[in-house]
């Protein structure tokens, strides 16, 4: 498999798990609003998404700047740096991202930005320090390659809809305590007993597909800017060294670790079973998928 196959194999399995995320999502509302007789329960709910959307859309990237406390800097600060997302910026056809640096020893980067006009891409010392020339390349054009494919805006969406279904479920069950039981539907136990079954189950299925379709966003990225580079190799010794040195990002959270090229959180053993609940494919899958092993 080369990269542009496995570029496009990953645009369709990105796409066949958001569409598999809206058929959840629809589910388990008609469910609710069919059980309660109120299609008001539905049309609530999907109004309070679309405005969490439209309100992550705008002020997420200044949210998260803010949470790991990065710092926009310009071309005298960090002149190789600079130099080098122009170059690429210009190679790739998108305009020239702000810059911002996070004063942390974890070497890690991310983009975000509510589309190409208004894009940041962010790097910590670690990572400046850790890397030579290629493979910090290797770094912009992954960050560079989530910007082109509007994965910022996906991953706004996907985020937001994985907590729709949270708050769908939530609302079921607790009307179970808070109001009668009894409904005027023909087979109103077994809908019921299909209710609770899809309330405890979706948000756990929508966090597997949320996190599936993290994943595939980060082969796509990966395959995407060594296209742009042609030099997979600097990315991939890129994603050998930050994995080996294991360190943590000390402003480390769960709201934003998908934004980053590697888990913020350093190395964890993981089986195979807890690898479904990670927000990055192994860096050993990576890696050969990069230098195509695969």
């Amino acid at each position: 498999m080369n990269l542009y196959t496995h570029q496009d194999r990953n645009i369709l399995k990105t796409w066949l798990f958001v569409t598999m995320f809206f058929v959840l999502v629809i589910l388990l509302g008609w469910m609710i609003s069919y059980y309660y007789d109120n299609p008001a329960i539905l049309y609530s709910a999907f109004f309070l998404a679309l405005f969490l959307n439209i309100f992550s859309y705008w002020f997420s990237d200044k949210i998260v700047l803010k949470l790991h406390k990065a710092k926009l800097v310009a071309r005298q600060d960090f002149f190789d740096l600079w130099n080098i997302t122009e170059n690429l910026s210009i190679a790739a056809g998108l305009p020239m991202p702000k810059l911002y640096v996070i004063d942390d020893l974890a070497p890690n980067a991310f983009a975000t930005g509510r589309n190409k006009k208004h894009a940041v891409v962010c790097v910590t010392t670690g990572l400046l320090n850790l890397l030579d020339k290629n493979e910090l390349e290797g770094v912009i054009a992954h960050e560079l390659s989530h910007i082109g494919n509007r994965d910022m805006l996906l991953s706004t969406i996907v985020v937001v809809m994985a907590g729709f279904v949270a708050l769908l479920s939530d609302m079921f069950m607790r009307s179970q305590f808070w109001g009668s039981r009894d409904r005027n539907h023909a087979g109103g136990g077994a809908l019921l007993i299909v209710g609770l079954a899809l309330a405890i189950l979706a948000p756990l299925a929508a966090t597997l597909i949320r996190l599936a379709i993290s994943r595939k966003r980060e082969f796509l990225a990966d395959a995407s800017g060594a296209l742009l580079t042609r030099y997979p190799t600097g990315l991939a010794n890129a994603l050998l060294k930050i994995s080996q040195t294991g360190q943590p990002l000390k402003t480390a959270n769960n709201a934003s670790a998908h934004l980053f090229i590697s888990s913020p959180f350093g190395n964890l053993k993981t089986s195979k079973f807890h690898d479904l609940f990670l927000t990055h494919p192994p860096v050993a899958e990576r890696i050969n998928a990069l230098l195509g092993h695969q």
